[in-house]
């Protein structure tokens, strides 16, 4: 019974259409309260959004920000009690969102926000160098495999997402762009901070590859599929700069790790 008598409340919670739950009807003053306390919980999920999403809300104002989350939040209520989860699907709701139509790479940017969030929320590990992969013999190197660091994401888009959040991130000038200009993004967090870096070609395929747990004979077949400009060197030392490898399976066995 009481489990029953939260589901309804629940429900009634994010669905205005609703009834208030015939529990608080008796109460003096009941469906008031529960006016009050129906508004809050949207007004605090909202909230939660522009919280995780701030680059948004800059790209297209706190008005329209404010309804489109309003709108998400009533078509999507929180699944998961850990409010750092809210929101993870927000980029595909701003993909189907029509009012949003004329800026395209919205999408992809608020993809882009929730993966440095669940970067940041990941677990540590230890960054291993370069000279790690180096140590390897040569006749190996193409069999050996890495361990990737717990927060690292990668996020590809047909837009230059990388450059359009540095831009409202004060890490980047102001200045034209290339809507159609396609950028990958890899967001990791090594240490503290989490670190958000443009991935060079055929890099998000190296990567992708990598932690599908395949070779490096593997990464690099498919990468050069991906891009015919894929350059491995460049891309490892990008990958090792970031911190964003803590093992190679040669290193776990030889003892050799860092």
């Amino acid at each position: 019974m009481f489990a029953a008598t939260q589901s309804i409340f629940a429900e009634a919670l994010l669905a205005a259409e609703q009834p208030v739950p015939a529990a608080l009807v008796s109460y003096p003053g009941g469906a008031q309260r529960f006016a009050v306390y129906r508004n809050n919980v949207v007004a605090g999920l909202v909230n939660a959004l522009r919280a995780r999403f701030p680059t948004i809300e800059k790209i297209v104002g706190e008005e329209f920000f404010a309804a489109m989350a309003r709108i998400f939040v009533l078509q999507h209520p929180p699944r998961s009690p850990l409010i750092m989860q809210y929101g993870d699907d927000f980029g595909d709701f701003v993909a189907a969102f029509a009012p949003a139509a004329e800026l395209p790479y919205l999408a992809d940017v608020a993809r882009l926000e929730a993966a440095r969030t669940r970067a940041y929320h990941a677990m540590d590990a230890q960054p291993i160098l370069l000279s790690v992969l180096q140590a390897i013999p040569c006749e190996a190197l193409a069999a050996a495999g890495v361990t990737l660091h717990p927060s690292l994401q990668v996020v590809r888009s047909r837009h230059p997402i990388v450059t359009i959040w540095a831009m409202n991130n004060g890490e980047a000038e102001l200045g034209p762009i290339d809507e159609d200009l396609a950028e990958d993004a890899l967001v990791v967090r090594p240490r503290s901070d989490v670190t958000l870096r443009k991935l060079a070609p055929g890099g998000a395929a190296f990567l992708l590859t990598l932690a599908a747990g395949l070779p490096l004979s593997a990464a690099v077949e498919r990468a050069a599929l991906d891009h015919s400009d894929f350059d491995l060197p460049a891309n490892l030392a990008l990958l090792f700069e970031a911190g964003a490898v803590v093992a190679t399976s040669l290193s776990r066995r030889g003892g050799r790790d860092e």
